[in-house]
């Protein structure tokens, strides 16, 4: 099938699948002889793999782990835990730094009388060295 064809039943954008063939985390597809990429299943099983751990918001180099991994029949399953788990690690750090950061603008926001006049707690705050 040609990259619009794999676009359409893997869900992903045909640009996507470039990109993603481009920083070798899906290996390039086969060329016909008119030099158009050619794709099979087990291509399209791959991209949505990588469609849903990237949904899950593992990166690019922890989906080409986890694809080594699927990959490997002898791999244990105590290695993928790991990168899970170190994944979510990652995810309580940021949803720290979010919750602090609307901690932060939500004091901000009450400080500010939100009227006619120039001063803002929220602009001074910004502007601070």
């Amino acid at each position: 099938m040609n990259i619009g064809a794999a676009s359409e039943r893997s869900g992903l954008p045909a640009k996507t699948i470039r990109y993603y063939e481009e920083v070798g985390l899906v290996r390039p597809a086969k060329r016909q002889d008119n030099r158009y990429r050619d794709y099979d299943e087990t291509d399209v099983h791959r991209l949505r793999f990588v469609q849903r751990a990237r949904g899950l918001g593992f990166s690019v180099e922890q989906c080409r782990e986890l694809l080594a991994l699927y990959d490997d029949q002898s791999r244990a399953s105590a290695d993928v835990k790991a990168i899970a788990l170190r994944h979510i690690a990652e995810i309580d750090e940021r949803i720290a730094a979010l919750e602090q950061m609307r901690a932060t603008l939500r004091a901000l926001a009450e400080k500010c009388h939100g009227d006619d006049r120039p001063s803002c707690p929220i602009l001074e705050d910004l502007a601070a060295d």
